[in-house]
Parts: C-alpha cells; sequence; structure tokens
C-alpha cells in the first residue's frame, strides 16, 4: 500500500480518485491547492504526489519547482496538455511521470504503481497490504482478517497475494496459473478453482454472498474493498471461455 498526496483543485475529481485509488489499496491524502499540499508534503511524508497543474493559487510547474526544493518525493503530474513542450517542461521542473486528461483512476494506479517500482529500494513486494480488515504480510508470509490469524496453505498465500497486489484489477485463470503456479503455458483450470473456494471458505464467504474475492463471469476473479460497487463486467475482455 503506498501513502499518496493528491493536489486537485476539482472537487468531483479529487474525490472520485480518491475513492477508486483508496479501492485499489493505497491510503490517500488530498489537498485542493498547492499552499496546503506543500504543507502536507512535508508533514505527512508521503511515497508519492499527484499533482495537478492547474491549481488556483500557484502555478503548477512552479509548485513542482517548490516541492522539488523541500522533497525528493516522486511527483505525477497532470496536465490537460499533451503537446511535447508542455511534457518536457514539466519533466525538466523535476516531475518523475506525467498524465494527461482525461484519466482513469486505473491508468493513474499503473502509472502510480510503475513510478514506485523505480525508487531504488523500493519494488513494493515486501510491503505488507491491507485492504480494509485483511493484512497481508509477504515477508512473514503471515495474513489476518479482523485480526485474527488465517491459516493458509503456500498456495493459498501465494493467491491471495497476488490477487491483494493487484487489488481491484481483474484476473484471469489464465495469468494466475502463470504468476502463481509457475505454469505460462497453462494448467487445469480446475486448480484455481479449487484453491479459490479453499480461500472464500478462510476469508468466511461464498461464491454466492462474496466480500473480498468478486468473480467476473468470463473473465477471472478480483479481490476488491468490500462493499465497493460492482460495474457491469465487459464482454470482450479477458481470455477465459
Amino acid at each position: 500500500m503506498a501513502q499518496l498526496l493528491l493536489i486537485e483543485d476539482d472537487d468531483q475529481l479529487r474525490t472520485a480518485l480518491t475513492r477508486t485509488l483508496t479501492e485499489l489499496g493505497h491510503a490517500v491524502t488530498t489537498a485542493a491547492s498547492a499552499m496546503p499540499g506543500l504543507h502536507s508534503a512535508v508533514d505527512a511524508t508521503p511515497d508519492l504526489i499527484i499533482l495537478d497543474l492547474g491549481l488556483p493559487d500557484v502555478d503548477g510547474t512552479e509548485t513542482l519547482r517548490m516541492l522539488r526544493g523541500v522533497s525528493d518525493v516522486p511527483v505525477i503530474v497532470a496536465t490537460a496538455r499533451d503537446d511535447e513542450g508542455e511534457i518536457v517542461r514539466v519533466l525538466n521542473a523535476g516531475a518523475d511521470d506525467y498524465v494527461t486528461k482525461p484519466f482513469t483512476a486505473r491508468q493513474l494506479d499503473a502509472r502510480v504503481r510503475a513510478v514506485l517500482r523505480r525508487v531504488p529500494g523500493n519494488t513494493g513486494d515486501d510491503e505488507s497490504i491491507t485492504i480494509a480488515s485483511l493484512w497481508i504480510d509477504p515477508r512473514s508470509r503471515e495474513a489476518r482478517l479482523a485480526d485474527r490469524p488465517l491459516e493458509l496453505t503456500p498456495k493459498e498465500f501465494d493467491l491471495l497475494h497476488y490477487l491483494a497486489a493487484n487489488v481491484g484489477s481483474v484476473v484471469s485463470k489464465r495469468q494466475l496459473l502463470t504468476e502463481v503456479w509457475g505454469s505460462p503455458y497453462g494448467g487445469a483450470d480446475k486448480t484455481v478453482d479449487v484453491h479459490v473456494a479453499w480461500l472464500r471458505r478462510k476469508l468466511g464467504e461464498t461464491a454466492q454472498s462474496p466480500r473480498y474475492l468478486r468473480t467476473v463471469r468470463g473473465v477471472g476473479i478480483k479481490l476488491v474493498t468490500p462493499g465497493s460497487p460492482e460495474p457491469e463486467p465487459d464482454p470482450t475482455s479477458g481470455d477465459l471461455p
């Protein structure tokens, strides 16, 4: 889980991004203008800052330069302009990456994870993950639900950790067989089905009444924050029959 600081003056966009990024496993602090954002950058010590350039009090590029004067935390800039001059300008001012509006929270999440992977000593693979009352620590290979230890087999733990590391994203059975079982050329889908069923039981849920593990028919499975809204499945995505 990454600690993010979102500096964005658009109330609707800030609320929507905060909600979805939280569902995707991040902790999000927000600011609606540059100066409160600069204070939060110092006080909250985030892992990464998402900075809108169109702020009401201080120009976004100047805000970026001010940030660089007090912190070397990675910064992703959000800009409505996609011309080469604008991109070069913000990168030269100290941005680590940029996204052009409009963008989705999932696109932003992918950029966040990519930038954090480039931070020396921060692969993200060893960080504990907290999603609602579920806690997973890959270093100790422990998992807890509502502060109660989960008794998982090694493969159940690997499956849970992989799904949690990709929280909110649909993962196909083929992808699970490759990444969790190490079978890049496929394997028995039933293997995944059985382990998911065992994992559901230990999480205290069923396929009919899911909390964390949500099946997207014909696509795959995803781990979600309990109570998050369920979008309509995309029948064109995924590789399951």
